[in-house]
């Protein structure tokens, strides 16, 4: 199942829209990466409101997309972890270090922007 990449100005936003096999992670983790590169992202949000579940599989590359974006020069935020979700994985000892996350997109947009405007202010 492919992960649709939206470009929104500056941003691209992919939505996980329902479980995804370890191979489509891993395609949705390298299309993101080239996308940012071809479209000189400034940031990506990843939506994972769709998800019922959050393995340490995927929260694994989660934290790699975030990482390997940050490297291409664009930050990265999670978006949309239900709240269920959230519980489950602080149960199962499964942590998002060092990724920045927001309640849902609006959100997510937000801190994006809040972001920029502190970067445009000091620089």
């Amino acid at each position: 199942m492919t992960v649709p990449i939206l470009k929104q100005g500056d941003y691209l936003i992919g939505s996980i829209q329902s479980a995804l096999t370890d191979t489509d992670l891993i395609e949705f983790r390298s299309a993101l990466a080239d996308q940012v590169g071809k479209n000189r992202s400034r940031a990506v949000i990843i939506d994972v409101s769709g998800l019922d579940i959050i393995d340490s599989f995927t929260a694994r590359t989660l934290q790699d997309i975030t990482n390997t974006v940050k490297l291409k020069g664009a930050r990265a935020v999670v978006v949309g972890i239900q709240p269920q979700v959230a519980f489950a994985m602080v149960q199962l000892g499964l942590y998002l270090d060092g990724v920045a996350t927001a309640l849902d997109l609006d959100e997510g947009l937000a801190l994006l922007s809040a972001g920029a405007a502190r970067r445009t202010s000091s620089g």
